[in-house]
């Protein structure tokens, strides 16, 4: 039986790793993709503290990733699909085994909404985005489009306005929904045209993106916007789908916990984009995953030793 069993790979969970290695805790990760989560796709990160340079989010996962195993964390890739978190001794169970443990960190993260359209999946990652600060430079004098209203959206266009020649701002309301000092950035950004009240009904192209068609929701209007990518910035849902019947969480199903990370269950603790907090940054996560740890190891002592 293990210590402590981590769900996810990315800054939250490679955090936790790393500080249960160094406590001394017998601690195994699951990661069904790769190694990094969300940060592995970002193109540059420059608000981490310590790089004064940017850096890409590749070679960030992959510092931490060596980081962590320099403690002997043990990283296994395999889908976790099935928890058992009632008992004092939880289950983890992967498509090949069962796995014991006397506490469970769940760092699942989180992945961006999609608009559900049906070119969007076919479009994704050569024509249609979700991240422009990971493929804003492939833009560069071209034209695009960003869908949403909130901060995301408007450092988004913001962003692109930088590389691109034109961004065309789509948002289904008729005011941002951005901190106003990004509201201002933006209105004031002669690159920035915004269409309110706009939905994106249909991205067209056939090997490539070269347009969308939208419509507004007031007078049903509908034109085409060419552009040459679409990126996508309606919000984050969580990865809390194998955890929702059992974990309390809120509307939108991210998990709700106090500030030493604990859910309703005890011995089941959360980090990282997963939980529901006012920020979800890489930093953020680290954090998380640092706390969750040292709220897991405190249990440990108290319920098992």
């Amino acid at each position: 039986m293990h210590d402590v069993l981590i769900i996810g790979g990315g800054m939250a969970g490679l955090t936790a790793g790393i500080y249960a290695r160094r406590a001394g805790l017998d601690v195994l990760l699951f990661e069904k993709m790769f190694i990094g989560g969300q940060i592995a796709t970002t193109y540059s990160v420059e608000n981490y503290p310590g790089f004064d340079e940017p850096i890409t989010g590749h070679e960030l996962a992959m510092k931490i990733e060596k980081h962590a195993r320099k403690f002997g964390l043990e990283i296994l890739y395999d889908e976790v699909i099935g928890l058992k978190l009632d008992g004092k001794i939880k289950k983890v169970i992967t498509e090949n085994k069962e796995y014991e443990t006397k506490a469970i960190i769940l760092a699942m993260g989180a992945q961006p909404k999609t608009l559900g359209l049906e070119k969007e999946d076919n479009f994704r990652g050569r024509g249609v985005s979700y991240c422009a600060t990971c493929d804003g430079a492939f833009y560069r004098d071209k034209r695009v489009a960003v869908v949403g209203g909130g901060d995301t959206a408007a450092e988004d266009a913001l962003f692109l306005a930088q590389y691109v020649n034109k961004v065309h701002l789509i948002h289904r309301r008729n005011e941002l929904r951005s901190y106003k000092l990004l509201q201002r950035k933006v209105l004031e950004n002669k690159k920035i045209e915004i269409h309110w009240d706009s939905v994106v009904n249909e991205i067209i192209g056939e090997t490539e993106v070269t347009g969308v068609r939208i419509s507004n929701i007031q007078s049903g209007d509908s034109n085409v916007i060419e552009v040459d990518g679409v990126f996508v910035a309606i919000g984050i849902q969580p990865n809390s789908s194998i955890v929702t019947d059992s974990i309390v969480t809120d509307e939108a199903g991210f998990v709700v916990a106090d500030e030493c990370m604990r859910t309703n269950l005890p011995g089941v603790f959360v980090a990282g984009d997963l939980r529901k907090k006012p920020m979800w940054q890489i930093i953020t996560a680290a954090s998380d995953g640092a706390i969750a740890t040292l709220a897991a190891q405190r249990y440990i002592i108290e319920e098992f030793e």
